[in-house]
C-alpha cells in the first residue's frame, strides 16, 4: 500500500513539470510561471538542498515528515516577497552553497534534532532560497506567477526525494545516506569555489 501511495506522488510530482517541457521554447509564457518553475530545477545547489530535503523529512517521526518541506516552501515564500523588494543579504551564494551541505549531511547521518531546531534550519535556507529566487525574477514577469512557478518545483522536488525515500525497501536506507553525502559532498564543492 505505501508503496503505491508513493508512486502516485512521484507521477503527481513529475506531471506538475510537464508544462515546462510543452513551453520550453521561448515567448510562450509572459506570465512567469514556467520561468519560476524552472529557476530551482536550473541550479545544483538549489535542486539538491530541495531533494535533501525531501529525503530529510521521511527520517523524522509524526508531523515533522511533512511539516519540514512545508517549512522550506513557507520560507521560501517569505523569501521570495523580499527578493521582489530587493532585499538582499550579504553572502547569499554561500548560504545557499551551505544549505546543500547541511541537508546533505543531516541526511547522511539521519538527524532528528528538536522539531524546533529542524524548522528554523529549515525555514532559514528556505528564507535564503526564496531571497535568490525573488532577486532573479526576470523583467516584464509576474511576481505572482513566478512565485507560483518556484513553488510547484520545490514543491515537486521534495515530494520526490520523499517519494524515492519511501519507495525504497528498508534495506536501502544506506543508499538514502549515501545521497546525503553526495549531496553534503556537492556543498563542500559550492563553497570551495
Amino acid at each position: 500500500m505505501r508503496l503505491t501511495q508513493s508512486i502516485r506522488l512521484s507521477l503527481g510530482a513529475a506531471l506538475c513539470l510537464l508544462p515546462v517541457f510543452a513551453f520550453s521554447h521561448p515567448g510562450h509564457d509572459e506570465s512567469g510561471l514556467i520561468a519560476g518553475v524552472a529557476h530551482p530545477l536550473a541550479g545544483m545547489d538549489h535542486l539538491l538542498a530541495m531533494f535533501a530535503v525531501g529525503l530529510w523529512a521521511t527520517q523524522q517521526t509524526g508531523r515533522a515528515c511533512l511539516m519540514l518541506p512545508a517549512t522550506f516552501v513557507g520560507g521560501m515564500l517569505l523569501g521570495g516577497l523580499l527578493g521582489f523588494d530587493g532585499f538582499a543579504i550579504a553572502h547569499l551564494e554561500t548560504g545557499i552553497a551551505a544549505s546543500v551541505l547541511a541537508f546533505g549531511l543531516l541526511v547522511a547521518v539521519a538527524a532528528r534534532p528538536p522539531v524546533t531546531l529542524a524548522f528554523a534550519i529549515t525555514c532559514l535556507f528556505g528564507l535564503a532560497h526564496g531571497i535568490a529566487h525573488g532577486l532573479e525574477l526576470p523583467e516584464m514577469i509576474s511576481p505572482a506567477a513566478y512565485a507560483i512557478g518556484f513553488v510547484i518545483a520545490t514543491s515537486a522536488l521534495h515530494a520526490t526525494g520523499y517519494a524515492l525515500a519511501r519507495w525504497l525497501p528498508v534495506s536501502a536506507t544506506v543508499l538514502i545516506r549515501v545521497l546525503g553525502l553526495t549531496s553534503a559532498g556537492t556543498g563542500v564543492a559550492l563553497l570551495a569555489g
